[in-house]
């Protein structure tokens, strides 16, 4: 957005195209944006045109059996895929991982051909991580949740806010970003980890406030997988629950997603920087298919989920680190 700023609002209106003024008032309206200037609303607005060209495009090749998904204009559509992925995209891999923490399941677990948790309600709903590079809380939470609804037999919603503020000392960020196992480090030296709702989340780091009254789930360690193994993944992710893992969200195809099975050959397992969760896969003509579930709303994606290629090179690196937590 830098180029706009010297630019002045004649010039900006006349790229700007007048046909398209209702619809980017209904957009706006629909996801509720209000900007601070109008030079500011208009630089957005021009983003806005380029992403809806894009999708246009994307959809009509889609319609000819060029993709196998579609594209939509979300809740990120007035951003371009660089200010997007510095804002949301918050996943950071440790360098110094210990091979002995590295869980290989046995060949002899079964492994359904098919498997969603949502049905066996191991699944929190879909969260909002807003404009907070705090993924990494959210999928860790996520496969927290999980585990902990298998050992007691209740699902509670976990505090990804509780780990952004009081785990900094372990490594992490905030909304600058954090570490899949610092996070679970942190709740297994913490002897616990608040609730959503006691401990609840504010889209911004704040001071750590961590009480015994609101201990909703623990974990004595963690466990990684296999780097770059799927039949690993799909093995654990069958007997163990939802995993947490990373993905490459750096295409404007992954920001854009509106639904079908993702596949998109830009999209390498060398650049992996965002967090979500694993919670089943399957396979759709054909197409094997892993399923997960983002931070970014409802309004993303199949209501906040995507399916993503399986068994295709690791796509977007989705087997490069997965890891669930011990409880």
């Amino acid at each position: 957005m830098q180029w706009i700023q010297g630019l002045s609002l004649s010039v900006l209106l006349v790229f700007s195209h007048a046909s398209l003024n209702e619809h980017w008032e209904m957009w706006k309206s629909y996801h509720g944006k209000d900007y601070s200037s109008q030079r500011e609303e208009l630089g957005r607005r021009l983003t806005w045109e380029k992403n809806l060209r894009l999708t246009e495009q994307h959809n009509l090749e889609a319609s000819m059996g060029l993709h196998s998904y579609t594209l939509g204009l979300n809740h990120l559509a007035d951003m371009t895929a660089e200010e997007a992925d510095a804002m949301l995209n918050g996943l950071q891999l440790p360098e110094d991982l210990d091979a002995n923490l590295t869980f290989v399941p046995p060949s002899s677990a079964p492994v359904p051909a098919m498997l969603d948790w949502r049905q066996s309600g191991l699944v929190t709903k879909v969260k909002n991580q807003g404009a907070c590079g705090s993924c990494w809380a959210f999928s860790a939470v996520g496969s927290l949740e999980g585990q902990m609804k298998k050992k007691l037999g209740k699902l509670v919603d976990l505090s990804p806010q509780n780990l952004m503020d009081c785990s900094l000392v372990y490594g992490n960020h905030g909304c600058r970003g954090g570490f899949l196992t610092k996070a679970f480090h942190y709740v297994e030296q913490n002897k616990g980890i608040d609730s959503e709702t006691f401990y609840p989340y504010e889209k911004k780091l704040g001071k750590c406030r961590y009480s015994p009254k609101g201990k909703a789930a623990m974990c004595s360690s963690y466990r990684l997988l296999p780097h770059g193994n799927e039949r690993a993944l799909q093995q654990a992710v069958a007997n163990i629950g939802p995993i947490s893992v990373g993905v490459n969200a750096h295409q404007h195809t992954f920001l854009y997603y509106r639904g079908g099975l993702y596949y998109d050959p830009a999209c390498t397992s060398l650049k992996v920087n965002h967090a979500v969760l694993v919670v089943g896969y399957g396979s759709e003509k054909g197409q094997d298919y892993w399923l997960l579930k983002n931070s970014w709303g409802p309004n993303w994606g199949e209501k906040g989920f995507m399916r993503m290629a399986r068994n295709r090179n690791n796509h977007c690196g989705v087997a490069s680190f997965p890891v669930f937590p011990i409880v």
